[in-house]
């Protein structure tokens, strides 16, 4: 499990400091802010390499240091603190043979997917050809590469077999659906056009039809793309241990960012929880701990964390920009019971409302302090009202009584009452 991430000099910020929780680790801000950067990080201190562009830092005199710190196999964590080379621009690393963290996951939001195992990666001494990692672009993860027949064809594969790996993939197709009536279920495999070989899984959609993988909808094709990755990755790294007389990882952190991409709210609201449930059901009796690192936009899911969020096991960081430097903070999970709360109070928004609506709100609030508003002004941002809110917004109930109290000549009301009989 990664504990803990030092950054100074290095990033969006002077300096940048995580103590993350075992489980959960839940990290928000705005667009630029540094959530993906942070995970690059993350993935680089467990494994050594990068799963896209390297970091590298500002061109600044001060000595720029990542300082990470991991469990591992033996008591006693993991620690080092990487310093930037810059003549020969790269960071550094301990000469002897780092201790391994266990199995890295990394679903990157483009599609991408990178898994670091120690059972396939770790042993380049006595194995000189094994890459440092398995890097898979959007494409790879669904076509062959050197590595990896990819989703069309171990589908394809597993479905045939009817063995362990499909009915496991099943199980996670299930767990990671939309909502309980619609599930996500392998349907037959099909042959697309004359001229391609290949028999190419579909799904059984609640409608009846089944629809090619290949033409999912994209929500579809990136849960299609975790579920198949998470089941490759663990049988693969539980086929690599048994070859080399290797217990199974204790331990696996899965990063990913942006859990939301793509998803409907119905998803949104499921997806954090369910990718808990798939990771400790699919290490089943071997008993490896999951720490799960995700960055989100979602007020959704951060709704979504609150029945089973564990303070003793589970973290929130939220990154801020404070009229200078960004500032990275662990915050107190509270509980906000819906999602406007989550969106007023995490993500900045002033009303989870239009921005239109937005604007009448705060017009009508500044003629409510005025001790005596013009009756033209209150028509006005009447009509504001009505053309930005629903019938039922919460709002009118505050707009209604100090309207119809302080519109006490008759024409006012009169008026008043003309504008809203007119409204569609």
């Amino acid at each position: 499990m990664l504990n803990s991430l030092h950054l100074k000099n290095v990033g969006p910020a002077p300096e940048m400091r995580m103590e993350l929780a075992p489980r959960l680790n839940l990290l928000t801000g705005d667009n630029g802010l540094g959530k993906s950067f942070l995970l690059d990080v993350a993935w680089w201190c467990l494994t050594h390499s990068w799963a896209r562009s390297a970091v590298l830092p500002a061109p600044l005199p001060a000595k720029s240091v990542i300082e990470f710190s991991y469990t591992k196999a033996s008591p006693g964590p993991y620690e080092y603190a990487s310093t930037f080379d810059r003549k020969r621009e790269r960071w550094s690393v301990k000469h002897s043979r780092p201790a391994t963290p266990g199995l890295v996951l990394y679903a990157q939001v483009d599609g991408g997917f990178s898994v670091w195992d120690p059972a396939r990666n770790y042993w380049k001494a006595d194995a000189p050809s094994r890459p440092a990692a398995y890097l898979f672009a959007p494409n790879e993860v669904w076509g062959v590469t050197p590595h990896c027949e990819g989703l069309i064809r171990d589908w394809g594969y597993w479905q045939r077999e009817r063995g362990k790996a499909f009915e496991v993939f099943c199980h996670v197709l299930e767990a990671l659906s939309p909502s309980p009536k619609e599930t996500l279920v392998p349907g037959e495999l099909r042959k697309l056009t004359t001229g391609d070989a290949v028999r190419y899984p579909t799904l059984r959609m609640f409608y009846g039809d089944d629809v090619p993988v290949v033409h999912a909808s994209a929500g579809m094709r990136r849960v299609l793309a975790l579920s198949y990755l998470l089941v490759w990755s663990w049988n693969e790294h539980i086929a690599a241990a048994e070859l080399r007389g290797d217990p199974p990882a204790r331990e696996i952190v899965f990063l990913i960012d942006e859990i939301e991409a793509h998803l409907h709210p119905q998803w949104q609201r499921r997806i954090v929880p369910a990718v808990l449930k798939v990771m400790d059901a699919l290490t089943g009796h071997h008993g490896s701990r999951v720490q799960l690192i995700t960055a989100t936009h979602s007020p959704l899911v951060l709704a979504s964390a609150e029945p089973l969020f564990d303070h003793q096991k589970d973290a929130w960081f939220d990154l801020d920009f404070e009229e200078g430097p960004v500032v990275l903070r662990k915050r107190d999970f509270v509980w906000h019971g819906d999602v406007d709360s989550w969106l007023t109070s995490t993500f900045d928004l002033v009303e989870a409302r239009s921005l239109e609506a937005e604007t009448a709100i705060r017009e009508a609030l500044s003629l409510v302090k005025q001790p005596r508003p013009s009756a033209d002004s209150i028509r006005r941002v009447d009509k504001l009202l009505r053309t930005s809110l629903s019938d039922i917004d919460r709002f009118w109930v505050r707009w209604s009584a100090f309207r119809d109290g302080r519109a006490s000549r008759p024409a006012v009301l009169h008026a008043a009452l003309r504008d809203r009989e007119a409204k569609p």
